[in-house]
């Protein structure tokens, strides 16, 4: 560009409109022009916020619909090399864009490799999963998600399995909504395995609504049996610990709590919801 106005130097010959323009505003401003940049355009926010994909991903979304549209014979080798190639960030991100674009066929072979490459996925996704196949009528790779779940520690993310059993209740699965109960009896959820009361109370409504009546009320008795026993004294002291943690006025001997108590730290966690229904020992 720069060589062309050398070669063409009337090209840097101002029209007398524009030059007369100029000197008035250079007598205006003292000499200076001033220029103004961007716009409304350069003000636009990203098309959809908390979305945010990688061009490894962008490319790896256009390889799997191409694949998927003309089918080639090595099919399954040419999914391979394209997702084992991102890093987890992107595969997430790849997994979620193709669930917006309701391409679930293809959101499963993503959550398989995700799975395969880095360890068990979260249960939010899990629930993003269910939610997706449940719109897309494919209750039967509901179900085998559900099954996929034997290995996983559901009371590490207590929100990812309120999500998970909402989607499950939704897609109206009553069997998978059951071996999520049996999966977390198996792995000690409420006995060995201190359960959250918002949990319990997602799945007894959710086993409810599918009239299995019985297995709610076992899980309601047996959560309420994990409810700690506390003799008076012990009572009054938790008492005073909780008032002392709420800036209330403090009652019972206060100042000798040991906060570094098992049974002390467990009792504070839960007194919100829990003291009501917690059995005093005489």
């Amino acid at each position: 560009m720069a060589w062309c106005l050398l070669q063409n130097p009337t090209l840097l010959e101002l029209k007398p409109q524009c030059s007369e323009l100029l000197q008035s505003v250079r007598r205006r401003r003292g000499g200076y022009i001033g220029v103004r940049c961007g716009g409304p355009r350069s003000q636009r926010g990203p098309l959809v916020k908390g979305r945010i994909l990688s061009i490894e991903a962008i490319q790896a979304i256009q390889t799997l619909k191409r694949l998927h549209r003309t089918n080639p014979p090595n099919l399954a080798d040419l999914e391979s090399n394209t997702l084992t190639r991102l890093i987890k960030f992107d595969l997430v991100a790849t997994l979620r864009e193709l669930l917006r674009q309701q391409q679930c066929a293809l959101a499963l072979r993503v959550f398989s490799t995700l799975r395969s490459e880095y360890g068990e996925a979260d249960l939010s996704l899990y629930a993003e999963m269910v939610q997706a196949l449940a719109a897309a009528d494919m209750p039967e790779h509901v179900d085998r998600l559900v099954l996929d779940l034997d290995g996983i520690r559901c009371e590490d993310d207590p929100k990812g399995l309120v999500s998970l059993i909402k989607a499950v209740v939704g897609a109206k699965r009553r069997e998978s909504t059951v071996r999520i109960y049996e999966h977390m009896k198996k792995s000690g959820y409420g006995s060995a395995v201190e359960a959250d009361e918002y949990v319990v109370k997602v799945l007894v409504n959710g086993l409810n609504s599918f009239g299995e009546e019985a297995l709610a009320e076992e899980l309601r008795d047996q959560y309420t049996k994990t409810l700690p026993n506390f003799s008076r004294a012990q009572f009054d002291t938790f008492t005073a610990i909780i008032s002392a943690t709420t800036n209330q006025k403090i009652y019972g001997k206060g100042s000798h709590i040991d906060k570094s108590d098992p049974q002390c730290e467990s009792f504070i966690k839960r007194y919100s919801t829990k003291l009501a229904s917690t059995t005093l020992v005489q």
